[in-house]
């Protein structure tokens, strides 16, 4: 079975003394789960693993009864340390202030259960550690798969990955395309809007948000002002709306609204939104033509490419910690502009052989940044951008 990198930096954080509870966070079926049998595969010492998805009314009685269990298997075996992993956590209500009370407990009494959480809505997540579990936690973003590990895993070519993205469950249906696509959009793409954010969220327009998933999916890689969204969106109710609704897409790991780039915070926040997709097979599996058609269509593939490209940076920025935006002024524009630590990177896309050259010299002038980066032709090939952790770009 194919190892994802994190094992390693899992398996060593929880062969560390007990200091932290590890919380792995991440879209659906990108191997969160199956890394954390592998780990206890691995793991010398008795675990419990439990997950609160198949559980219909989950709640802080049902997370204290698989503690105390933990314990008792613990003692029941006279072990000196003991692994309790709890899937899809944040389906409990407030279990945040449950998990603090019970590990408080535990490290008062000097019990050394180590504890691993697993979710698939970030935002939820994230909410419940900074409210309740502060000091107590680290974090780890598992996100879609890149094209080397989709490579090295399934042997794919980096066309193939441009267009059947980066989910490994439905790597083995691309032969059979159509029953690919009705994979990925029922149960990838329809379980992630139903049950990571309608169903843990309040969501007053489900149909909307749906539409504008879809929008976004179509325009990916293409700037859109909210006004225009409103203009292609019935019901869309407000700016403001939209502008929730892409966050929890966003942290659902599924379609993100990238932000200009610019020094003015106020001009960032109300700049219109640049869609993008975490993962190219949310467009592909939502489009009638099949792969070999749209790679004969030169604009069609070259749209596939820059989502490509995209994706590959946002799921960097997940993990890794940089900012990712767009710049545009006076009718130039950059793709992608990549800030970590102060130093600023600008990078732009072109899959095609025609090169303007005339945006980077105005990027240059206005922002100053860095280092600036052309993806394409005559510059670093695309295919071998997809292999570059962007994280050695700074």
């Amino acid at each position: 079975m194919y190892e994802r990198p994190y094992l390693q930096d899992l398996t060593r954080r929880v062969n560390e003394p007990r200091r932290f509870i590890q919380v792995i966070m991440g879209p659906r079926q990108v191997g969160k789960t199956t890394l954390v049998t592998q780990l206890t595969a691995g793991y010398e010492y008795p675990f419990h693993f439990v997950t609160a998805d198949a559980v219909p009314a989950a709640g802080a009685a049902w997370l204290e009864q698989q503690w105390e269990t933990a314990r008792l298997m613990m003692k029941q075996r006279g072990t000196p340390e003991f692994l309790l992993v709890i899937d899809e956590i944040q389906k409990i209500a407030n279990w945040s202030e449950t998990v603090k009370l019970l590990w408080d407990t535990d490290s008062r009494e000097q019990r050394n259960i180590k504890v691993i959480l697993l979710g698939s809505s970030r935002l939820l997540l994230q909410q419940g550690l900074t409210e309740s579990l502060a000091g107590r936690f680290e974090t780890s973003y598992l996100g879609h798969w890149s094209f080397a590990e989709m490579r090295d895993a399934f042997s794919w070519d980096v066309s193939t990955y441009v267009w059947f993205g980066g989910y490994p469950g439905a790597a083995t249906l691309i032969d059979d395309e159509d029953r690919w696509k009705r994979y990925v959009h029922d149960s990838l793409i329809e379980t992630s809007i139903s049950r990571d954010i309608l169903m843990l969220t309040r969501v007053d327009k489900p149909a909307l948000m749906k539409r504008l998933f879809e929008l976004g999916c179509i325009y990916s890689g293409k700037i859109m002002a909210y006004t225009k969204m409103l203009g292609q969106l019935v019901d869309a109710g407000n700016t403001t709306t939209l502008a929730h609704y892409l966050e929890l897409l966003n942290t659902a790991g599924l379609l993100s609204g990238l932000e200009k780039h610019d020094p003015k915070l106020v001009r960032k926040r109300s700049s219109s939104p640049k869609f993008q997709v975490h993962n190219t097979a949310l467009i592909s599996a939502q489009r009638n033509e099949q792969f070999d058609e749209v790679r004969q269509q030169p604009d069609e593939w070259g749209h596939m490419v820059e989502s490509a490209v995209g994706a590959h940076l946002i799921n960097g920025a997940n993990t890794d910690g940089y900012q990712v935006s767009y710049w545009r002024e006076s009718g130039y524009e950059v793709d992608f502009v990549l800030e970590r630590r102060g130093k600023v990177i600008g990078i732009e896309v072109k899959s095609g052989s025609i090169q303007t050259g005339t945006n980077m010299p105005a990027f240059r002038k206005a922002v100053a940044p860095d280092r600036v980066l052309l993806v394409g032709h005559s510059g670093i090939p695309w295919e071998e951008f997809l292999m570059i952790n962007p994280l050695e770009l700074f």
